[in-house]
């Protein structure tokens, strides 16, 4: 019985493991994603310039496209 639960212990920390390596996999490839949209003339940077420009005009844009998605579900 002490096996099974030794066993049982020693199953879940590798689950444990691979899905922590996948996250931390996943998370390197977002970041990476993130830093390619934010290089001049990408979108990110694109937009991170209009809402320096216009932070209200970007806030009113962003609050009405949270209202249509809401409104979809």
């Amino acid at each position: 019985m002490a096996e099974r639960a030794i066993d049982t212990a020693v199953g879940v920390s590798r689950t444990i493991g691979e899905v922590t390596g996948a996250l931390a996999a996943a998370v390197d490839r977002l970041s990476g994603a993130v830093v390619n949209a934010r290089r001049p003339g990408k979108p990110l940077a694109i937009l991170s310039a209009m809402t320096r420009e216009a932070p209200l005009s970007s806030l009113i844009i962003a609050f009405m496209v949270g209202v249509a998605v809401a409104r979809r579900r």
